[in-house]
C-alpha cells in the first residue's frame, strides 16, 4: 500500500527462503511454509494476508487450502464481470469444494435427497464448528485493464530485481557519496564446515555444487541441528529444511584451498552468529549487478553475450 516493495523494505518477525518465484513445482513445500511462518502469528494485531495472482486450475484449488489453513474472518475478492473461471469464495463454497491438498465436506443427506425421499432424511449433524466463518467482500473494479494478466509477470521480475537491489543498497554508507561497487567490499569469510548447504530448486552433482553456489544469490538460515562435520567440508544437505531465513546475501567467491565462502550480506553481525545454513534457490542475481559494475576490465566472469538459445 505505501508503495513498490523495494521503498519501504523491513526485516520481518518470521520468514522462510522459499527460493522460486512460483509454487507449481512444491505446492505441499509451500503449504509447509505457510503453516509455518503463521505459527509466529499471535492474533494480538490484525494480519492482513496478501494471497499471490495464481487463481486458475490448481492454483484455485491450492487458494482454498490456504483459506481453509487460515480460517481468515474476511476475504476481499476482486473479479471482472466477464470472466467465470473463479466463483464467489463463499464460506459455503470453501466448506464444500476440494482443495489441492484438502477435502471439501460432503453436503448433509437434507441437501442430497429429493422431495421423495422424506421418510429417510436425518435431521443434519450439529453444526460443524470448523466450517469457514468469513465475510466475503466482493468487488468488481470497473478501472481499464483490471484483470488483464499481460504484463504482470514482466513487472513483478523487474520489481524483484528492484528490490535485490534495494536489500543490497544497505551494504553502502549511508554517508551521501560515491556507491562503492560490491567488488570493493570486504567479504564475510566462512568456513566450509560452519554452514550447510542445500540447492533448493533442483538436483546437483556434488561434484557440481561449488560451480551452482559461485556467484549465486542465497538465504541465509538457522536450522535448529549443530551442522557437524568430520572434515573439513562442504556439508550438504540431503532435504531442504523449513526454518527461518535470517536475511540474504551473494556468494562473491570459493576459496576452494583454504575452504571459504566468500559472503557479502548487509545482515547485523549478531544474527549472522545464528546462521549455519546457506539455501540456493531459483533467484538470480539482477544482471545490472554483473554488467554494470564500475572498475571493471577484461572479461566479466559468469558474463557471455554469444549463448546460444538454441541449446
Amino acid at each position: 500500500l505505501p508503495g513498490p516493495p523495494f521503498t519501504h523494505q523491513q526485516m520481518p518477525r518470521k520468514m522462510v527462503y522459499y527460493g522460486q518465484t512460483s509454487c507449481e513445482q512444491d505446492t505441499e513445500r509451500y503449504l509447509d511454509v505457510v503453516k509455518y511462518v503463521f505459527s509466529c502469528y499471535s492474533k494480538e494485531v490484525p494480519l492482513i494476508i496478501n494471497t499471490m495472482g495464481w487463481v486458475k486450475g490448481e492454483g484455485l484449488l491450492l487458494l482454498i487450502d490456504i483459506i481453509r489453513l487460515l480460517s481468515p474472518s474476511h476475504i476481499v475478492q476482486m473479479d471482472v464481470c466477464d470472466w467465470k473461471a473463479m466463483p464467489p469464495l463463499t464460506p459455503e463454497h470453501v466448506h464444500f469444494s476440494a482443495g489441492l491438498h484438502t477435502k471439501g465436506r460432503q453436503q448433509s443427506k437434507c441437501r442430497q435427497l429429493g422431495v421423495g425421499d422424506m421418510e429417510s432424511w436425518e435431521y443434519p449433524e450439529e453444526e460443524d464448528m470448523s466450517a469457514p466463518q468469513h465475510k466475503l467482500l466482493y468487488v468488481n473494479p470497473e478501472f481499464p485493464r483490471a484483470g488483464m494478466a499481460g504484463e504482470a509477470r514482466v513487472h513483478s521480475g523487474v520489481l524483484r530485481d528492484m528490490s535485490i537491489l534495494g536489500y543490497l543498497g544497505h551494504l553502502q554508507s549511508p554517508d551521501i557519496g560515491a556507491v562503492l561497487p560490491l567488488h570493493s567490499l570486504v567479504p564475510y569469510q566462512v568456513p566450509f564446515n560452519a554452514v550447510a548447504l542445500r540447492v533448493i530448486h533442483t538436483d546437483v552433482a556434488p561434484s557440481n555444487i561449488m560451480y551452482a553456489v559461485n556467484a549465486s544469490w542465497v538465504g541465509l538460515c538457522s536450522i535448529p541441528e549443530e551442522v557437524q562435520c568430520q572434515t573439513d567440508g562442504p556439508v550438504l544437505l540431503t532435504q531442504t529444511p523449513l526454518c527461518d531465513c535470517l536475511g540474504f546475501g551473494i556468494v562473491r567467491g570459493v576459496d576452494m584451498e583454504k575452504k571459504l565462502y566468500h559472503i557479502l550480506t548487509p545482515v547485523p553481525p549478531e544474527n549472522l552468529r545464528l546462521v549455519n545454513c546457506l539455501l540456493l534457490g531459483n533467484i538470480a542475481i539482477p544482471n545490472c549487478v554483473l554488467v554494470g559494475q564500475q572498475g571493471i576490465e577484461g572479461e566479466i566472469p559468469y558474463v557471455t553475450s554469444d549463448y546460444n538459445y538454441s541449446l
